[in-house]
């Protein structure tokens, strides 16, 4: 988990976001990648480097094309991270349930 905060620094960005979630139904190229949004190759090749630098992505070479694909190995990471808050939240839910169990309503006084 010591990548964690380039990691929420690259999801920050709603278009490396939206290639992620592309690239959850599988591996494609830049180009194909690059079809959907209203910028350049060369822009989405920025994104891509961020979201690879994250260790969020894995490029390879192809002859001329550069398939990318998600790096499961991050993505674990992020949910295990996620994970422990859960964890967290749920303990304090549970005092929670037990502190309001404990209490006994008050009975009010009838008004005339």
């Amino acid at each position: 988990m010591q990548n964690l905060d380039a990691t929420f620094s690259a999801l920050a960005d709603p278009t490396r976001r939206a290639i992620l979630a592309r690239l959850a139904l599988g591996e494609t190229t830049v180009m194909e990648l690059a079809e959907p949004f209203d910028m350049t190759q060369p822009a989405i090749s920025r994104h891509l480097k961020v979201l690879e630098g994250a260790g969020l992505i894995i490029r390879r070479i192809e002859g001329t094309k550069r398939p990318c694909r998600l790096a499961p190995s991050a993505i674990d990471e992020i949910d295990q991270w996620l994970g422990t808050l859960r964890q967290a939240l749920a303990k304090n839910y549970d005092r929670l349930d037990a502190v309001l169990a404990g209490m006994k309503p008050k009975k009010r006084k009838a008004r005339r």
